[in-house]
């Protein structure tokens, strides 16, 4: 898949009121908005980025962020 696509949300925030982040791919970039408020900016990354960052979300290396 190379082309534009829909804005993208995790089935798993359908259980706590859409609040998520959404992506989706623009114009050769990942675009990332909060679902909570669409119309405000959002955030662009080159694909090399966002490669690096699932990368590094599937092996675990920002769950320290989830600790309260």
């Amino acid at each position: 898949m190379h082309g534009d696509s829909d804005w993208i949300m995790s089935s798993r925030s359908t259980g706590n009121g859409g609040s998520c982040v959404e992506a989706r791919r623009r114009a050769g970039q990942i675009e990332v908005r909060n679902s909570k408020r669409p119309d405000e900016s959002t955030v662009l990354f080159t694909i090399e980025e966002w490669d690096s960052f699932l990368d590094g979300a599937k092996k675990g290396e920002f769950d320290q962020l989830l600790a309260g």
